[in-house]
């Protein structure tokens, strides 16, 4: 059985930004070529950008977007690559029908006038589920997963925990039911006073059954025990395969404490070791891994998580991203999609 591929492309790291994105366009012409002739068609594409406010008006008017991504779903955030790229793109290709659907909500200036995270957050989930409602779905059924991208981290986050925690309380979420898995990170969208972007992962036609909320309890704790409401993964049952969706991890003990501070290297073992024990509660193993997205706190830090990357999981696609980690110890975060066939 052929699975869903994902490529990670970048650009070269030469030259202005319009003629970078010519160059992509080249590069991701060609892919999706190749995709087709083995009749896999494009997903989704996740677009990482060094610098949003000068460079995403630039990017819809390309070729690269009309032509290519924009087809398909697509989202865009401030997180800049590694390597001194401007652009860094995560494309998402199958062969079959695909079960998923990416919302990427995104609020304007004239939007959220003078509110904080906590509203901003609020209204972007009020938006969602709108949509669901729309289709008869829910929030606690059919979302799989979340993005949450937080401007100045250090300062938003409690809003967005305080607000989610609020709406999953409204709509059926507990500890004794379940939360949603998801990435809760530093990243900037388009507008000077929007602090909160968020990209929402849907399963139309998902039953209860076919989840499967992963835990590691001697690894990881659970994370209400430090006032957040989200799972550390999940996994989903479709027909012929099992997709597993890896929430932001970090380097934490069962406690919830951090560990190795000020090492980022042993932060990146550690919290590598707390994906395996994720993946191994649902009979997976980290060979099963499709690709990793690499956050990191310092940009300095880049060097030595490529290398280490390189070393363990050579073969596996990453891209590496600026992005704070919403604790100020926690120097690298890590998330990842696993696919595995179903035995029959």
């Amino acid at each position: 059985m052929i699975m869903d591929q994902y490529k990670i492309i970048s650009d070269n790291g030469r030259g202005l930004f319009g003629e970078r994105l010519t160059g992509l366009y080249d590069s991701v012409k060609n892919y999706l070529k190749a995709e087709q002739a083995e009749n896999r068609r494009l997903c989704y594409t996740k677009v990482f950008l060094s610098d949003i406010s000068n460079q995403e008006n630039e990017l819809r008017q390309s070729p690269l977007m009309t032509e290519l991504i924009g087809r398909s779903a697509c989202t865009i955030i401030q997180q800049s690559p590694i390597g001194g790229a401007k652009i860094g793109l995560l494309l998402k290709t199958s062969d079959e029908t695909e079960a998923f659907t990416m919302h990427s909500l995104r609020l304007t200036d004239e939007e959220v006038m003078n509110f904080g995270s906590y509203m901003q957050t609020v209204m972007l989930f009020d938006k969602y589920i709108a949509l669901l409602e729309a289709e008869g779905l829910t929030l606690k059924d059919h979302c799989i997963r979340t993005w949450l991208y937080v401007r100045d981290i250090d300062t938003n986050y409690d809003g967005v925990v305080k607000a989610r925690n609020d709406i999953f309380r409204q709509h059926g979420l507990t500890v004794d039911t379940h939360f949603i898995a998801s990435t809760g990170i530093g990243g900037r969208a388009m507008g000077k006073n929007v602090c909160v972007a968020i990209d929402f992962l849907t399963a139309r036609d998902i039953r209860p059954e076919d989840k499967l909320y992963l835990k590691a309890p001697d690894y990881l704790n659970p994370t209400h025990e430090y006032g957040v409401a989200f799972e550390r993964g999940v996994r989903v049952a479709l027909p012929h395969k099992y997709e597993y969706f890896i929430s932001g991890t970090a380097s934490i003990d069962h406690r919830g404490e951090v560990i190795n501070v000020g090492n980022v290297t042993r932060q990146a073992e550690r919290l590598l070791e707390n994906i395996s024990a994720l993946l191994a509660d649902g009979n997976a193993t980290m060979a099963d891994v499709k690709y990793y997205i690499i956050y990191l706190r310092d940009l300095a830090d880049a060097t030595a998580i490529d290398q280490y990357m390189q070393e363990v999981f050579p073969d596996v696609p990453r891209i590496i991203t600026h992005a704070k980690v919403c604790r100020p110890a926690w120097l690298v975060e890590m998330e990842c999609i696993a696919e595995r066939t179903i035995e029959s």
